[in-house]
């Protein structure tokens, strides 16, 4: 009964906020905004997140003043965040957990800024407020839309959605992740040099792709995310890539994705894998040198 006790006291004072990731991105790309050239991603969520909880320590001073989170932007956006309502942290301790590979395209630290933030609102009882959040992110790094629970069109260094895009579409995967981590801040002048050579394109598989989500055709998503995958690898190849892309009929994958900054490449389906299948995938990609993991990705 004790026991009981305490863990119902330690839920009392125990605060917790979580976000998803992303397996990269259905599409990446240039997109001309307010006279300039941005980069524009579709995000590609998956169910996989970032968690951070705060437990506060009620035997503690009353002055005491708690510690941020762990990891640095985490721990900037805290400060941000209590600068911004004239609060302290109150004495306590944190808790980090995240499901997501850091340095592989899955927004992992976007994740946890949204995550810590998310958990901070509960801690002092505030409504949620979806602006802060973004102009948080805003201060610190460029980031896609893992704040928002559906699809969308997002610049990403500008912090401005675009287009909302519901989310009718979802994709069963199967994806490795390969062992380079990608600096996204020192990439990205290669990026945009090859966004300038490749602007017609990368305008057609946009329009393809948004109007694929306009009419909720997960085959016409896919199609189109394969061929931005295909672009993306002519600026920052991945080893796995074309040999994923050439076995994509032989499982009956109705298209790819990739993280285009990142390491995370995989196939997409629209039906769920049989067990036989994924068995061949996995003996596939372990042939590779990769371990094959399965996840749901998108909404619907």
């Amino acid at each position: 009964m004790a026991d009981s006790n305490a863990a119902a006291a330690d839920r009392r004072t125990t605060w917790s906020g979580a976000c998803h990731g992303t397996l990269g991105e259905l599409f990446q790309g240039p997109l001309r905004h307010a006279g300039r050239t941005e980069i524009a991603l579709v995000s590609f969520p998956v169910d996989r997140r970032s968690w951070r909880r705060f437990t506060a320590d009620p035997t503690a001073a009353a002055d005491a003043v708690g510690p941020l989170p762990p990891g640095e932007r985490s721990a900037r956006a805290a400060d941000m965040f209590l600068r911004h309502h004239r609060l302290a942290m109150p004495p306590g301790r944190w808790h980090a957990r995240s499901e997501l590979t850091v340095g592989a395209g899955m927004a992992s630290s976007t994740a946890d800024i949204v995550a810590t933030l998310r958990c901070l609102f509960r801690v002092f009882d505030l409504p949620y407020d979806r602006r802060l959040v973004v102009d948080t992110l805003s201060r610190i790094e460029r980031s896609d839309s893992v704040f928002l629970d559906e699809f969308a069109l997002y610049l990403s260094g500008a912090h401005r959605l675009v287009r909302r895009l519901g989310t009718a579409i979802g994709f069963h995967t199967a994806y490795l992740v390969e062992p380079a981590a990608v600096d996204t801040a020192a990439v990205t002048p290669l990026l945009t040099a090859h966004y300038r050579r490749n602007e017609a394109r990368y305008a057609d598989c946009l329009r393809d792709l948004l109007a694929a989500f306009a009419a909720a055709d997960p085959l016409a998503v896919a199609h189109a995310a394969t061929r931005s995958a295909a672009l993306s690898q002519q600026a920052l190849p991945k080893a796995d890539f074309e040999t994923l892309l050439d076995h994509k009929d032989t499982f009956g994958a109705d298209g790819m994705f990739v993280a285009h900054t990142g390491s995370v490449l995989g196939y997409l389906f629209a039906r769920r894998p049989s067990p036989a299948l994924k068995g061949e995938l996995s003996a596939f990609f372990h042939s590779l040198g990769h371990p094959c993991s399965f996840a749901r990705a998108g909404y619907g």
